[in-house]
C-alpha cells in the first residue's frame, strides 16, 4: 500500500508521516525542499526564492519523490504535493491547518520572532500555491483529490495518526 500524505507547510506532515511509516512497518519518503537544498548546499530561503524562477527545481524534488515511492511497495510519502504527483496511491491524505497555527508550530519547533514566522508562512503559502498552478496547474488548496481530508488545528499528531490507521483498515478489508 502506498500512502501520499500532503499539506501546507507546518501543519504536521513530516511528524505524522513517520509516525505512520513506523506504526505501519512502511518505508518512510519524505525527500523535502530543505533536503533538496542542503544536498546543493543552499541556504533554505535561497533555495526557496531560487525555485521561484527556476521551475526545474521542483521538477526534480518531485520526480525523485515519485521515483522513490513506486521503488516501494509499501510506503509513506509525506511532501506538499505528494497526492498529486503520485498518482498511484492507495490513499491520498490532506492535512489542513489554518496560517496562524502552522507558523506557531514553526515558531515552536525553529523558534524566531512569532509575527515573522507569521509572516513567512503566508507568504511561503503564496509562494508554493503560484509555483505549483503555474508547473503543473495544480491547486494546492483544492482538497477534492484526497480520500481524506483532516483539520489539524486541534489535534496532536497521535491523533491524526489514529484517524488514518483507521482508513488504512477499512482499505485492507
Amino acid at each position: 500500500m502506498r500512502i501520499a500524505i500532503s499539506s501546507k507547510s507546518g501543519c504536521g506532515n513530516t511528524t505524522v508521516s513517520t509516525m505512520l511509516s513506523e506504526k505501519l512497518g512502511y518505508k518512510l519518503i519524505n525527500f523535502t525542499f530543505r533536503q533538496l537544498a542542503k544536498e546543493k548546499n543552499i541556504e533554505f530561503w535561497d533555495f526557496c526564492r531560487m525555485a521561484e524562477t527556476d521551475d526545474n527545481i521542483d521538477r526534480e524534488l518531485d520526480s525523485r519523490q515519485v521515483e522513490m515511492a513506486m521503488a516501494e511497495e509499501n510506503c509513506v510519502l509525506g511532501s506538499r504535493l505528494a497526492i498529486w504527483m503520485l498518482k498511484e496511491a492507495d490513499l491520498k491524505v490532506y492535512l489542513e491547518a489554518s496560517a496562524e497555527t502552522r507558523a506557531l508550530r514553526v515558531f515552536k519547533r525553529e523558534g524566531g520572532v512569532l509575527a515573522d514566522r507569521i509572516k513567512e508562512t503566508e507568504g511561503r503559502d503564496h509562494h508554493d500555491s503560484a509555483r505549483y498552478k503555474r508547473i503543473y496547474n495544480i491547486d494546492n488548496s483544492d482538497t477534492s483529490i484526497a480520500d481524506l481530508v483532516i483539520d489539524t488545528n486541534d489535534k496532536n499528531p497521535e491523533e491524526i495518526v489514529d484517524i488514518i490507521l483507521k482508513k488504512v483498515e477499512t482499505l485492507k478489508h
